[in-house]
């Protein structure tokens, strides 16, 4: 499957919001609501289309995609990405190559940069995943009762909590 960058809008947002992951993913589920949709379209969001411009995924940069908690500070000169893949299309071998889509994807709106992101630390097959693509834990801190870990992707070797390569 090949993926491409698309613009946020209202009705993929919709789509995104309704989507249903079975457990344990099933944290992954939003609660629908204008306020959730307004906050993808805001900025910071991108959809991610599939064959036939299906809608495959999202991906966010910056602010949107940080764990809003009280313990870890994300700071220094890292792009924070996030991103999400239809439920019907996980477990299907297309992590790889979605994943590979939204490195790309960052790197053409952003530059290329050292890049951070934060998985829930119970989504095991996601953590390999990123750690096939040169990402490494950096941190691990908890956000309500759920455990999180920053990784990073790091040619220079900085450390997550600051400073740039």
């Amino acid at each position: 499957m090949e993926f491409r960058l698309a613009d946020m809008n209202r009705a993929a947002a919709a789509e995104i919001l309704g989507w249903r992951y079975e457990a344990p993913y099933d944290f992954y589920n939003n609660a629908p609501s204008e306020a959730a949709e307004e906050e993808m379209l805001a900025g910071g969001y991108a959809a991610v289309r599939g064959d036939g411009g299906e809608l495959a995924g999202f991906l966010c940069l910056g602010a949107a995609a940080r764990v809003p908690n009280g313990t870890y500070a994300y700071g220094g000169d890292w792009l924070d990405i996030g991103l999400g893949m239809k439920p019907e299309l996980t477990g299907r071998g297309l992590g790889a190559p979605f994943f590979a889509a939204v490195l790309r994807f960052a790197d053409e709106l952003c530059g290329e940069r050292p890049k951070r992101l934060t998985a829930a630390a119970f989504n095991r097959r996601a953590i390999r995943l990123y750690a096939k693509f040169g990402f490494r834990a950096a941190a691990e801190f908890e956000a309500g009762p759920v455990a999180f870990i920053a990784m990073v992707q790091d040619p220079g070797g900085a450390d997550a909590a600051g400073s740039a390569p």
